[in-house]
């Protein structure tokens, strides 16, 4: 994690990030006869050839490395669901659903499955252009703070990246404007406060002098 020392980094590095998106499940096809493996995080298996299960990215990247299976890319990952995620993307200024990890996900079958993903070109060309249509909508969001007094902003189905670039600069931005507005409001409350009036008692009476 970035070092509290840094006040405008991040809050996780692209490493850390891809780290624990290695804990979303996918569907692999093992090419090999294996008993369930035990872990923490849950028991995966038993394995059987040609016989499809799911286990965490992390197992599925290894195995594969080793040839030990072919791996499944998500459903949404094909050419007609990313197309529609697209479409939607440019039509609406909401965040479509997708997986929170999906930038993570996608670069990582990218990197170890490339044979496993139909028309894999294609499918990284969609998913560039869903990542550039969400950050122009973020860039908008954004925009919006640095010009209008807002307190609160809601980024709903934000990714693990897009969230993790947008949450230091809005923490930021939040504060100064709830510094300021404070500061308004006890300038405001000082100008309208009036000095207390002196109490008219009438004319003062002389003192005899003795």
């Amino acid at each position: 994690m970035s070092s509290a020392s840094e006040p405008h980094a991040s809050a996780f590095s692209a490493a850390e990030l891809e780290f624990l998106a290695e804990d979303e499940l996918i569907e692999i096809v093992p090419n090999l006869r294996m008993d369930p493996l035990n872990f923490i995080s849950g028991d995966f298996g038993p394995f059987r050839p040609q016989i499809a299960t799911q286990v965490p990215l992390w197992l599925a990247v290894a195995l594969k490395k080793r040839g030990k299976c072919t791996i499944r890319a998500p459903e949404w990952m094909s050419i007609d669901k990313l197309s529609q995620v697209l479409e939607s993307e440019r039509d609406s200024e909401k965040f479509q659903p997708l997986p929170f990890h999906y930038v993570e996900i996608s670069r990582l079958l990218f990197d170890h499955a490339r044979e496993d993903i139909p028309d894999i070109y294609m499918v990284r060309s969609l998913v560039e252009d869903i990542k550039d249509v969400r950050f122009h909508k973020i860039g908008t969001g954004l925009e919006i703070i640095s010009k209008e007094r807002t307190y609160a902003l809601r980024l709903k189905n934000l990714s693990a990246m897009e969230a993790n670039i947008v949450r230091p600069f809005v923490t930021r931005a939040l504060e100064t404007l709830y510094k300021l507005g404070s500061s308004e409001m006890i300038q405001e409350s000082d100008t309208n406060r009036q000095p207390p009036q002196a109490m008219n008692r009438g004319p003062r009476r002389q003192l005899k002098d003795r």
